[in-house]
């Protein structure tokens, strides 16, 4: 059996790589954490992607207080969003769709939409189908750490930029997973600016 999730993993490795050297150079210096956001097209949950992207000292200034305590420097409420190359099974990326949706079907976590020919109040198939979705929602999340600690590890991260930058992960609808995440995408002491501002917020203990 072909091994799709190879496939998938090469093509987010070389995709993210380009998206990388696409970003603006005279922004890179200035550039002190990439972020991995990730989401779905219509919360649908097959359709899930994570967007490429940074924060910059600049837009750190703009929304820091006098007296902010990392905040704004950290807290991706006040981070640079919009605008980004996005990958996964989405219209923007016409090569990833089809080999994660391949991917995922040969581990048996796809399910078909429901057609309105299908019992409304059929319990056991919307218990499944919530099953299934939590699987995706893992097997994606696992794809977009693996993702960065392999552009730390190829030192393309480095490459682009000069130095090392911390890869901030998070899912807006999953408040609280990007501090598991973080810690797990990047090496060891990369993220501690990020770590301390987590405790001083109260969001995790020492």
């Amino acid at each position: 059996m072909t091994d799709l999730s190879a496939d998938f993993t090469a093509h987010l490795r070389h995709a993210a790589a380009h998206i990388l050297e696409r970003f603006p150079a005279e922004l890179r210096p200035e550039i002190y954490a990439l972020s991995f956001r990730i989401w779905r097209v219509d919360y649908d949950y097959r359709r899930p992607y994570v967007a490429i992207g940074y924060n910059t000292e600049s837009q750190y200034e703009r929304e820091r207080a006098p007296d902010d305590p990392g905040e704004a420097r950290w807290n991706y409420a006040y981070w640079l969003l919009d605008g980004f190359e996005t990958l996964g099974n989405v219209p923007e990326d016409p090569v990833g769709g089809p080999l994660y949706e391949a991917e995922v079907r040969q581990l048996g976590l796809w399910h078909e939409e429901d057609s309105d020919d299908d019992a409304a109040d059929d319990d056991a198939a919307d218990a499944d189908d919530e099953d299934t979705s939590e699987l995706l929602i893992e097997h994606f999340y696992d794809a977009c750490i693996a993702l960065a600690r392999h552009l730390h590890d190829s030192g393309r991260i480095e490459k682009v930029f000069g130095r090392p930058l911390p890869v901030i992960v998070f899912d807006m609808d999953n408040a609280g997973w990007e501090v598991e995440a973080t810690e797990a995408a990047n090496p060891p002491g990369l993220i501690e600016g990020f770590l301390e501002w987590q405790r001083s917020a109260g969001h995790f203990g020492d």
